[in-house]
């Protein structure tokens, strides 16, 4: 790929890219952890021409007048539109653009746009998961095959990563806070606009992330975070209710799930949970492992870090996060409104995972590109067995700054053959996240699944 030649000092230590074996980062490759290098491991200074700005520290404490629970007031309110991509101008930003981006343009010319807005380095995290990621830097490995780790805990495991792998499990295990209440839910938009809203109330502790979490005390208890979602509209799905254990080593043990089903009445185990398994209610618009942009074991695939390249990305979209527009402003046919959009250049990782030969699964290649500065994967495209382009998701992220952390506040996949998208994490017309929420195991259980569905 032409456009991966801007990496400076970072990329010369990922040597061995597409091999799964460790390579431990040394105390002095570390040292550069919050010196030239961000805390997680994006490269501290701007880039040559000033479009990307330093990193000086992201957002760090919530603008005046916002409260917790609140949604997010826009911290850049006076931003204009420096200029805009669209279907008559975007073979020129092309270097700056994945193939997929480039196909929206293609099929939806006349309608999709990019607003590029000046690039804010606002993605941030609390002191302590610096503090981890710099000890993680140098202990943390892959476990055999590179389907679990060890030696990190509640910091980013890699971040310097040595492979496609490390970089993965470093959009994995980002933090997100310790715990988390969502309200939301997801529309399947056909072509000509139609969708129906499916609502989910959605619980999630992350184990790794806990201030007392421990390497050694994560392998005993092998769970990196539990989910637990249940449907609240419409009527005929309201009651059905999922909950997955996240394993820690996963060839010692698979991901647990389970499912309730209101006319069954019964919680079930669901191993097949995973994977390519179609997502809950969507249409058949993504799958089980395309949820938080990749979720999930990576031993399918063969994972292989590319390098890294400057790109347009959808950042600091606190417009679309607002409740002072609603589904009806954001939905519209094939792609959501590009008046409450926001995209600015940043630096990603450039992560492609092919499928392992023996096995299956109906992504044949996937292109992961990730934000430096957060480990979020802003932008997948996805190939079929064919090699031809089949889906490209886009996540549009914010910085929850009252924990902080840079997060998706929606993920749109693009069905690139029926022309179909679907919108994932609306939550305009809902309360917003709680971080705040202080949640126990014993609320992760099958019997706990159960009562949740029936309520």
């Amino acid at each position: 790929m032409k456009k991966l030649g801007l990496v400076a000092a970072t990329l010369a230590l990922t040597l061995g890219a597409s091999s799964v074996a460790n390579a431990n980062v040394t105390p002095e490759q570390a040292a550069a952890l919050g010196d030239t290098l961000t805390p997680l491991g994006g490269e501290k200074a701007g880039n040559a021409d000033g479009s990307i700005p330093a990193w000086t520290g992201g957002i760090t404490e919530a603008p005046a007048g916002y409260t917790p629970g609140d949604f997010h007031i826009d911290p850049f309110p006076n931003d204009k539109v420096l200029f805009e991509i669209t279907g008559s101008n975007y073979k020129e930003y092309a270097d700056f653009l994945s193939p997929g981006q480039m196909k929206l343009f293609e099929l939806y010319g006349d309608t999709y746009r990019m607003p590029v807005y000046e690039t804010r380095r606002t993605a941030s995290n609390p002191q302590s998961v610096y503090d981890a990621t710099k000890v993680n830097a140098t202990r943390a490995e892959l476990l055999d095959g590179g389907n679990g780790i060890k030696g990190a805990a509640i910091g980013i495991p890699f971040p310097i990563p040595q492979n496609g792998l490390e970089a993965i499990w470093n959009h994995i295990l980002r933090y997100r806070g310790e715990g988390v209440q969502r309200y939301g839910g997801q529309a399947a938009v056909t072509s000509g606009g139609d969708y129906n809203v499916i609502g989910f109330d959605e619980q999630l502790i992350l184990k790794y992330s806990l201030p007392d979490a421990t390497p050694e005390s994560l392998l005993e208890d092998n769970i990196l975070f539990m989910f637990k979602q249940k449907v609240t509209k419409p009527s005929r799905l309201a009651g059905t209710a999922l909950l997955v254990h996240e394993t820690v080593d996963q060839i010692k043990e698979p991901r647990k799930a389970w499912t309730y089903n209101t006319g069954q009445r019964r919680v079930r185990l669901a191993p097949n949970i995973a994977y390519d398994t179609p997502g809950t209610a969507a249409d058949g618009l993504r799958t089980t492992d395309d949820f938080d942009m990749f979720n999930g074991s990576p031993n399918r695939y063969n994972w292989e870090l590319k390098g890294k390249q400057e790109m347009y990305i959808a950042y600091n979209n606190f417009k679309l996060n607002s409740n002072e527009v609603s589904y009806e402003d954001i939905l519209k046919p094939n792609h959501i409104n590009p008046d409450v959009t926001r995209f600015e250049k940043h630096r990603v990782w450039v992560v492609e995972a092919t499928l392992k030969e023996g096995f299956r699964h109906v992504y044949q290649k996937r292109v992961f590109f990730i934000d430096e500065d957060s480990w979020q994967i802003h932008v997948a495209d996805m190939y079929d067995n064919r090699g031809e382009l089949y889906r490209v998701a886009i996540a549009h992220g914010v910085n929850y700054y009252e924990v902080p952390t840079h997060w998706s506040t929606l993920e749109v996949f693009h069905d690139l053959n029926s022309r179909r998208y679907l919108a994932l994490g609306l939550d305009n017309e809902e309360t917003m996240y709680d971080f705040s929420v202080e949640l126990t195991d014993k609320e992760f259980t099958p019997q706990a699944l159960r009562r949740e569905g029936i309520r």
